[in-house]
């Protein structure tokens, strides 16, 4: 995987509409299990890939570092070379000192070349810098969506039971409605107003018969004044 399709697919899923996509789904739990597992297998892939790229980076920036530590080298080993010459040849030993001449010159071309090598690896280390720290920043947008992503799985999943439950209730009530005339509790308590009823008739029905009987008694004590009277008339 190149690092321009690493760049590209890191982006395209860190910029994820997550809303829109749960819109346009028939059933966003199991778009959301999905999206999940399809961020987790990418978030995996791309590590590995974008810690190649930091890899070869950090290998270009040591070999940079390197190159402009051999050219300080070889600068400093140059700069000898040239004074031993010029030591010899004011000691009149001019052929010794061409020699040390020559070794600064070599020493001046190791030293340029080392530069160049240098120089021209910055423009790649800066380019693959740039690259690494995208790739960087995508890889964490991606872990955000990642907790976005289960945070709405589970509101959803919670959502869910919470609604099921409340269906499970509101089924249990209606099912249970003690104002309906025609459920057994209704039924029993039609059975209980009838016994009430028969029962006050009962009382009722006692009582106008003990009124009777008092008024039999009070009928019968009136015929035996009369009785007595008359018998005391006649008596007397």
């Amino acid at each position: 995987m190149t690092k321009q399709t690493i760049l590209g697919r890191v982006s395209q899923l860190a910029k994820a509409n997550i809303n829109a996509l749960l819109d346009q789904a028939e059933d966003p739990q199991k778009l959301l299990d999905q999206l999940i597992r399809d961020y987790t297998n990418n978030i995996a892939e791309a590590e590995e890939a974008v810690a190649g790229t930091i890899g070869n980076l950090r290998l270009l920036e040591q070999d940079h570092t390197e190159d402009v530590a051999a050219g300080r080298e070889w600068g400093a080993k140059a700069l000898a070379a040239s004074k031993k010459a010029d030591e010899l040849r004011v000691a009149g030993r001019t052929e010794e000192a061409d020699t040390f001449d020559n070794l600064a010159k070599v020493a001046l071309e190791r030293q340029l070349q080392s530069e160049k090598e240098a120089k021209t690896a910055e423009p790649t280390i800066a380019s693959q810098t740039e690259v690494v720290d995208k790739l960087k920043t995508g890889l964490e947008r991606m872990k955000v969506k990642l907790n976005e992503l289960k945070a709405k799985r589970d509101e959803l999943v919670a959502r869910s039971k919470s609604a099921a439950a409340q269906n499970r209730m509101m089924d249990a009530v209606k099912n249970i409605n003690v104002l309906d005339p025609t459920s057994d509790l209704g039924r029993f308590e039609d059975k209980v107003r009838r016994e009430e009823a028969r029962a006050m008739g009962k009382q009722e029905l006692a009582a106008s018969s003990l009124d009777a009987q008092f008024e039999h008694l009070d009928s019968l004590g009136d015929s035996a004044e009369v009785e007595a009277r008359l018998a005391a008339l006649k008596s007397g």
